[in-house]
């Protein structure tokens, strides 16, 4: 089944870039970045950035786009059956040059798992910005949650 990603979340002065791969299905069921509770990436933002967590989808958005932080997916579409990136195929990259362009006080790309870094380094090779590897926010990510948020402290060093 062909499947989208989400427009971006980011604001005009976002100073840094989370690039996923594409929405799980729990996120397209519920139209929301990292929408499967499992997943991490929320409980990582509201840890990193000291402001007490809310399930609110605005409160969310609203989190990220206060701390400069944009939100997208390296694909624009793909086929996937499941909700593993494993399973994706024929890829189609978003529009990465043209989004950076419309953003020019993004200062770096942090891809969301290998997989978004793999990604990132087959379609995205012109990128003029440093491309940063964290562990993948996904509840399938063995690695427990204290590293898990400790490798992504480095998003702070540019948000300073």
């Amino acid at each position: 089944m062909k499947i989208y990603s989400f427009p971006p979340i980011a604001a005009t002065n976002s100073r840094i870039m989370l690039l996923g791969t594409m929405p799980s299905k729990d996120s397209l069921r519920l139209g929301q970045y990292y929408g499967n509770k499992r997943n991490a990436f929320w409980k990582i933002m509201f840890s990193l950035l000291n402001t007490a967590f809310s399930e609110d989808y605005d409160v969310r958005k609203s989190l990220l786009i206060t701390n400069k932080i944009a939100v997208w997916d390296t694909l624009k579409a793909c086929e996937r059956e499941s909700s593993a990136d494993a399973d994706i195929i024929k890829p189609e990259p978003n529009d990465m040059q043209g989004f950076l362009e419309k953003h020019p006080s993004i200062e770096a790309v942090f891809c969301n798992g290998k997989d978004a870094l793999a990604y990132v380094d087959k379609y995205f090779q012109a990128l003029s910005l440093p491309a940063y590897y964290l562990p993948s926010s996904s509840a399938a990510n063995a690695i427990g949650w204290e590293r898990k948020l400790s490798e992504w402290k480095v998003i702070l060093e540019f948000l300073k």
